[in-house]
């Protein structure tokens, strides 16, 4: 074990002891250790976390709500800076054996190439921090392609670790890569597709942070909050959470509600089923009857109606003009009231309009409103809705007004009589 310039230094102060080669040594290694913790203190306490107020001062919006990983690059960057010291001064401070101190230099190099590698990831991440807050970003989002660049980074860093273990060039470890090219191929399948499909969805705006998605496929009916490199996270309307793989979004097929959400309104589509039996001609007086309980020029023309018109042709027009008239529905967009195909169970009208309001409360509470209005107005123009009852229950005497007979065969009547 040869003597360093520091042991030198400090081994006058133990001349006289018997083992001044030994306490020199000690004394040496402690004041390098000393050194380099207060070094770490002083840059990890008091110099970066200053830079990082001056940094902060200069946009308080941007910089601060990334104060959390500002802290973690400062914690990683005293670090390296303690490795990069401990590796330049080792041959002048620490008196050790030949292979102590290649052991100290191989871990002094593998911790170095670790904390480089977090620095980058930490960079990486708040180079992403700041891109998201950018409106754009939103439509843009790149949490994809910063865990490419993490996971990049963190192969190069194993790359090396295992060149400097060893003691190969880099390339000879590169080189073995073409023999288990197939195994790593399975092993980073959903990533590899993960990274294609992140680039896609980026550069086509298929989806972005927020949008209400629907995946039949996998129970998935909410809004995203997470688009990563292997999965999706959506957040169900029920609060529970789905994960999809990222490459099934464009591999398959999905329903994004982007569309109505920035449209001029969201779609009611409803329909009421008449009975055909209610369905008539109209004349003079039953319109005067109406227009008695609800002023039907306020709805419609009065001169374009048919001659003769039923009772379902007013219904529809007079339903068309309460729609246009209604002030919480967007009559830019399409609106009418039509009929579908005759079913078994009646005669479907169907209302089709947009709400302006495209929240969901808001949205379900028009809905109910319209259909409720247009149920009660049903009788005034003499017609029914059609419903499978087994009787009419009337809420006047608390019993059915309407009772299902009872018959009863013949030879059952003998044998009573």
């Amino acid at each position: 074990m040869k003597h360093t310039h520091l042991q030198q230094l400090v081994l006058p102060w133990f001349e006289k002891m018997p083992e001044a080669d030994l306490f020199s040594a000690l004394t040496a290694t402690a004041i390098g250790v000393f050194s380099i913790l207060v070094i770490y203190m002083f840059t990890r306490k008091l110099m970066l976390p200053g830079i990082q107020k001056a940094v902060t001062k200069l946009s308080p919006e941007r910089i601060g709500v990334l104060a959390p990983m500002l802290t973690k690059l400062n914690r990683r960057f005293a670090g390296t800076l303690c490795c990069v010291l401990f590796l330049a001064t080792f041959d002048n401070v620490y008196p050790v054996s030949e292979f102590t101190a290649e052991v100290l230099k191989t871990t002094a190099h593998i911790v170095l190439i670790i904390n480089v590698g977090f620095i980058l990831s930490s960079l990486v991440s708040i180079a992403g921090g700041i891109y998201n807050q950018f409106e754009f970003a939103r439509e843009v989002p790149i949490q994809g392609l910063i865990q490419v660049v993490k996971l990049i980074t963190f192969i190069i860093c194993t790359i090396l670790i295992v060149s400097i273990l060893l003691e190969k060039s880099p390339t000879y470890i590169l080189s073995g890569f073409g023999a288990i090219a197939a195994v790593t191929l399975l092993v980073f399948k959903d990533t590899i597709l993960g990274f294609v499909a992140s680039i896609q969805i980026a550069a086509n705006r298929l989806v972005t942070y927020g949008d209400w998605i629907q995946v039949d496929s996998y129970g998935a009916d909410g809004e995203v909050i997470d688009l990563g490199l292997n999965t999706v996270k959506v957040r169900n309307w029920d609060n529970t959470i789905t994960t999809i793989p990222t490459y099934m979004l464009v591999a398959g097929s999905f329903k994004n509600w982007r569309g109505m959400q920035e449209s001029g309104g969201r779609r009611i589509k409803r329909s009421l089923n008449i009975d055909m039996n209610s369905i008539y001609l109209v004349d003079d007086e039953f319109r005067e009857q109406i227009n008695n309980a609800i002023p039907l020029h306020n709805y419609m023309r009065m001169a374009s109606l048919p001659e003769p018109v039923s009772n379902l042709g007013l219904f529809r027009r007079y339903a068309e003009g309460y729609l246009k008239q209604h002030s919480r529905i967007n009559t830019s967009l399409t609106l009418m009231v039509r009929e579908l195909q005759p079913l078994n169970h009646g005669l479907p009208i169907e209302f089709y309009c947009f709400s302006e309001d495209k929240r969901w409360i808001s949205y379900e509470h028009l809905q109910a409103e319209i259909m409720d209005h247009l149920l009660a107005v049903l009788p005034i123009f003499g017609l029914r809705p059609y419903q499978s009852v087994t009787g009419q229950f009337s809420p006047a005497n608390n019993e059915l007004t309407a009772k299902p007979s009872i018959r009863v065969s013949n030879s059952a009547e003998a044998t009573q009589s």
